[in-house]
């Protein structure tokens, strides 16, 4: 007799900000790149980033578990949410808007990371625990690399490292790395 085991999980992250409703998010694609209309979330009173992209990553998965060997049934997708997603137009240019939208690009990376993680694991009739650590992992060094990617470019400030990353990443997304 077989057992299904049929989970969804989901990861609100707002770099720079966090919002108190998540609502339902735009999926990443290859052909779509953020505009500013995109951003629709209001400006927090005391805000001071520039802008700030609310993105993150949702994983669901059946798992049939029939005499100790798992079949996976899984997606991951890397969402961005307008409503929580905020600029100040009067400091905010092109290079703010790259900025913000490899934030979201950094989290399709991730969760590109996490379906090829899925695909190489053997579970054990435990499966639950074992992809929530694997979705605790991938979100850890998701928020490092971002906080990283902040850091290095001083919030798209840094003209030459801002566009260092632009290259980066966009390599990484025709690889499937990142």
């Amino acid at each position: 007799m077989g057992k299904i085991i049929s989970i969804i999980g989901a990861l609100f992250l707002g770099f720079l900000g966090f919002g108190q409703e998540i609502e339902e998010g735009v999926l990443w694609s290859a052909e779509k790149r953020l505009t500013w209309a995109d951003f629709k979330g209001r400006i927090p009173p005391a805000a001071v980033p520039a802008a700030t992209t609310a993105s993150g990553i949702s994983y669901s998965y059946t798992a049939n578990l029939i005499h100790h060997e798992v079949a996976l049934d899984f997606e991951v997708n890397a969402y961005f949410y307008p409503n929580e997603s905020w600029y100040k137009p009067d400091i905010c240019d092109d290079l703010t808007l790259s900025h913000e939208q490899l934030h979201f690009d950094i989290a399709e990376l991730f969760a590109r990371k996490m379906r090829n993680k899925l695909k190489r694991t053997s579970f054990s009739d435990n499966v639950k625990a074992e992809i929530r650590r694997i979705y605790k992992e991938i979100l850890a060094e998701l928020q490092d690399f971002q906080e990283l990617y902040d850091w290095e470019t001083d919030f798209s400030r840094n003209r030459g490292k801002q566009l260092e990353w632009n290259q980066k990443i966009a390599e990484a997304l025709l690889t499937g790395e990142e």
